[in-house]
């Protein structure tokens, strides 16, 4: 009889250390102190070596860098506010000011719809958290950039000017993005044109890009004379019909963002609709870092995209907050606590020094193409740090 106490009492035990969970607060700081300490490396490493921002890391594990050109410019210097944001360290500030005027020249760009990336994160968060009126100016005159790629034909900005012989006017779903600096432009200006070509890309996305069942196709390319479909494909998924996961989260994030930004109710439930999609997706793996594709035929032994998981727990924080609907509400909030703990545990939390100073391992950036696959990204660390700060502010409040 006293064996059979001890062996319960055993089990008991085992059972208890199973299921007790590190505190969110401690899962928070660890991830908020790595990111500093990687952040600080790559800035002191990259700054005599003027134009350079970071990019990824190569298969050789040495780091590749871009200009302000790339689409992720805006990343690094935009995760350099965040933490300074968090931590007050006047180095950081120094350091995201360095950065972020790397990126300025884009204000002029016309030829590509990422504008909004590269400098509503960093012009974005810079004015956000100082008030520099110059980087106000920037933003202004980048927001009137992108808006020449906006079509009234076919109602949406376009993404690319390359794959002529592919697509005459093709749309991506990571635009959805860019609409952010847009929105804000039409509330900082007279203008209220930003505005409106913002909620038409968005209403348009909806109408096209979308399936029944809320998963998006990747590109989506109209007809320059009829403004009508003309092709549904994908260029960074498995297939035209699979789900990309990144195309997924930037849905998710984007209409959450819209929401956020208009108050209208249409895309209050677009993002609902999506989150309800990724939460219940039956190839959603049980640690919430998805695979690069949620149809990629390798599953279960699909690489893993940590960018995807930082996005959609950045998303899912926010949507928390905003919906009305109280079970989805702790579903999303559940996601993302359990997305942030796997990504700030050490299989993707980079050790001080390591991952050519990235902060997540275990990204995938092309796959069809074989480019960047199971590397760092800038925007993978980017979506991260927000995500923990968007959990430390929604925890301060409870």
């Amino acid at each position: 009889m006293r064996n059979l106490i001890f062996s319960m009492m055993c089990v008991v035990t085992v059972w208890s250390a199973c299921t007790t969970q590190e505190p969110m607060e401690n899962v928070i700081e660890r991830g908020l102190e790595r990111a500093v300490i990687q952040s600080k490396g790559m800035a002191e490493e990259l700054l005599g070596k003027p134009d350079l921002l970071p990019r990824s890391m190569d298969k050789e594990g040495r780091l590749t860098t871009s200009d302000s050109r790339w689409w992720t410019s805006g990343f690094f210097p935009g995760t350099l506010w965040y933490l300074y944001e968090a931590t007050g360290d006047s180095e950081l500030k120094k350091y995201a000011e360095i950065y972020t005027q790397r990126v300025e020249r884009e204000k002029n760009t016309t030829d590509n719809h990422d504008v909004g990336f590269m400098l509503y994160c960093s012009f974005g968060n810079g004015l956000r958290i100082t008030g520099n009126q110059f980087y106000k100016s920037v933003l202004l005159q980048g927001a009137e950039s992108l808006s020449t790629r906006y079509h009234a034909g076919a109602g949406l900005i376009r993404s690319w000017d390359s794959h002529e012989d592919k697509w005459q006017y093709p749309v991506i779903i990571d635009n959805m993005m860019n609409l952010e600096l847009l929105l804000w432009a039409s509330k900082n200006s007279d203008s209220t044109k930003y505005r409106d070509i913002a909620l038409k890309h968005a209403d348009k996305t909806i109408k096209n890009h979308y399936r029944p069942d809320y998963s998006s196709y990747h590109v989506v390319s109209y007809d320059t004379i009829t403004g009508e479909v003309e092709k549904k494909n994908t260029n960074q998924g498995y297939a035209d019909e699979s789900s990309w996961a990144r195309g997924q989260a930037w849905g998710l994030y984007g209409y959450t963002m819209m929401y956020r930004e208009t108050g209208i109710g249409r895309y209050l439930t677009m993002a609902e609709n999506i989150a309800n999609y990724l939460l219940h997706h039956r190839n959603m793996p049980a640690d919430g870092i998805p695979y690069w594709d949620f149809d990629a035929p390798e599953i279960p032994n699909a690489k893993r995209d940590a960018s995807a998981a930082a996005i959609m727990a950045s998303a899912f924080i926010e949507l928390s907050t905003v919906t009305k609907d109280k079970k989805l509400s702790e579903s999303c909030l559940k996601m993302a606590e359990k997305q942030l703990r796997t990504l700030s545990s050490d299989a993707y939390l980079a050790a001080p020094g390591t991952n050519a100073h990235f902060v997540l391992k275990h990204s995938v950036g092309n796959m069809p193409i074989d480019t960047e696959v199971d590397v760092p990204l800038s925007y993978a660390d980017y979506y991260y740090v927000e995500a923990l700060l968007r959990y430390k502010k929604w925890y301060d409040k409870v």
